[in-house]
């Protein structure tokens, strides 16, 4: 009896791990490297503006130094998110043309 309850256990670990295998794999779109090249600055941009915001809290910053610096960080994100969603978008009507 342990013996069938270790293989029934066994065969379900089998098949839990290999159920990725077995499916056929979809057509998965690879990243976009133009996409995958702005995402990198993305999150750097971000982590600037998280770090200006902790340099002013801590008073490392003035509010007029502070307001300068999160006015620019705030508008090179922008331009970065603009032109991450136009290669986005540029993948989306490729895909779709294909």
């Amino acid at each position: 009896m342990e013996f069938v309850l270790s293989l029934l256990v066994l065969a379900a670990a089998v098949a839990v791990i290999a159920a990725p295998l077995r499916r056929g794999r979809a057509p998965d779109p690879a990243p976009d490297a133009e996409i995958a090249a702005l995402e990198a600055p993305k999150e750097a941009k971000y982590r600037e503006i998280r770090d200006a915001e902790l340099d002013f809290r801590t008073d490392k910053l003035s509010g007029a130094d502070y307001r300068a610096l999160d006015r620019a960080l705030r508008a090179e994100a922008i331009e970065l998110l603009r032109q991450l969603d136009a290669a986005r978008e540029a993948a989306t009507k490729e895909g779709s043309c294909a």
